[in-house]
């Protein structure tokens, strides 16, 4: 039997390509192994969605390029968003490289593992037009309470730093009972957790028929039974709108969390972004889900070093971030990519400048973080148990629904020699941190 090594790499609607590829492998007696010793394939899922996500996925390519060199490896095939990109030229640059499909193309793994080893060297990068859906074989490759389901894929947005569109296509929404379909066989399989995920998700359906949305999807979601969380990551706030505010308010099932990126607060930094948002709308948005959305957890994203930010603008942007106190955040340094309307932008920021912006916005927000944490002690909250400590084999740790996975903070639960991974616990913290929680188990 053939044996496939995978490496995903970038976020998690790459992970869920990986995981049907890795489905559509599994169904052709293709055997899924984690050791690339010991594969006859190896596929690296790339991103390359900034600088400094191509130079991981080249340098995991060439990595795996030893496995083919001097080891069992006999196909190494390059998926994902850098083959999108970058198809041909991958193919002319690496020659170990035997096959490139993009990221329309994980429907084509099967095509490109029995043409490799039959001696040819295939790209499949044409077709972005591709989304999965429910009967899709798909290998879950998160831990078996938690999963992402992808509603829909590509952007049709085009902000001027962002390469998405180049490599995704336009937004196509997949529809709800399709949705709804995987939704119920993935909590039948156990899962209590399911994040909803797309490049915008608050553009679900509007490619669809008239009157679906991210809302209605919500509330049929939420009905399915032995589901406990139903997060959504991924909201815009062009679109957020009051229906979808009331719906996270009033559904139990999902987390008061909110993911909105927001990318900068000076209005004539959002204009060069080409972002449809304004200061003030954004203010206005952040009031109404602060009013109405119980202890709601914000967490938003914001580049700096956007071309032409002058030291004025960014502290607009520093001012922002102290007064809206939010949860969580990521900040970036801006990433010239080709083909991008900033590329060619004058007034390039240095990259010291980025970094001294990027650290200091860091710095304040990490204060932010431990304040708000510190006030969350002596509350009890339900627990989500993800694992147990290796050296502390007393303590294991979890997430409430404040913390999504892979990108946010871990709670740590003290004393607890019973819980398991998947048991959702009470907890009461006692101990708030800049990025992680410490409690006990009550």
């Amino acid at each position: 039997m053939l044996k496939a090594g995978f490496v995903s790499l970038g976020c998690s609607k790459n992970r869920v390509d990986t995981e049907i590829m890795l489905g559509i492998l599994n169904k052709n007696n293709v055997e899924i192994t984690s050791d690339p010793t010991k594969a006859d394939i190896l596929i690296i899922n790339t991103c390359s969605f900034i600088e400094s996500a191509r130079e991981e996925s080249v340098t995991t390519i060439l990595d795996m390029v030893e496995y083919k060199n001097n080891g069992k490896c006999k196909a190494l095939i390059i998926a994902g968003c850098l083959g999108q990109r970058y198809g041909q030229t991958l193919l002319d640059e690496i020659p170990e490289a035997d096959a490139v499909i993009g990221t329309g193309a994980w429907n084509r793994i099967m095509d490109a593992v029995t043409a490799v080893l039959n001696g040819k060297r295939v790209l499949f990068i044409d077709d972005m037009q591709t989304i999965y859906n429910k009967d899709m074989p798909r290998i879950i490759t998160t831990p078996s309470f938690s999963t992402y389901i992808k509603i829909a894929d590509g952007c049709n947005h085009r902000c001027a730093f962002c390469s998405i569109p180049l490599v995704r296509g336009n937004y196509r929404s997949r529809s709800i009972d399709d949705i709804k379909q995987e939704a119920l066989q993935m909590v039948k399989n156990g899962v209590k957790e399911i994040n909803l995920i797309a490049q915008d998700t608050t553009n679900y359906g509007a490619d669809l028929s008239k009157g679906t949305n991210l809302a209605g999807l919500l509330h049929e979601l939420v009905k399915i039974k032995d589901l406990n969380w139903l997060r959504v990551q991924y909201t815009y706030p062009h679109s957020f709108t009051d229906e979808l505010i009331e719906t996270i308010a009033s559904e139990e099932k999902i987390c008061n969390y909110v993911d909105i990126p927001l990318q900068h607060a000076h209005n004539a930094v959002l204009k060069n972004m080409r972002r449809s948002d304004t200061t003030e709308y954004i203010e206005e948005i952040i009031g109404k889900i602060r009013q109405r959305i119980p202890n709601v957890s914000l967490r938003t994203t914001f580049i700096v070093g956007f071309p032409g930010e002058t030291d004025a603008q960014y502290q607009t942007l520093r001012n922002f971030v102290e007064k809206y106190r939010f949860d969580k955040v990521g900040v970036f340094t801006y990433s010239r990519e080709e083909d991008t309307p900033a590329y060619n932008l004058p007034n390039q920021i240095s990259e010291d400048i980025m970094q001294e912006r990027y650290h200091d916005l860091m710095s304040v927000q990490s204060k932010i973080s431990e304040e708000i944490n510190k006030n969350l002690e002596n509350r009890v909250m339900d627990v989500l148990v993800e694992g147990r400590d290796e050296e502390q084999r007393s303590v294991v740790y979890g997430r409430s629904y404040r913390e999504a996975p892979e990108v946010d903070g871990q709670i740590y639960v003290e004393n607890d020699e019973t819980s398991e991974p998947g048991d959702i616990i009470k907890v009461k913290i006692m101990q708030g941190f800049a990025y992680d929680l410490v409690g006990q188990k009550i």
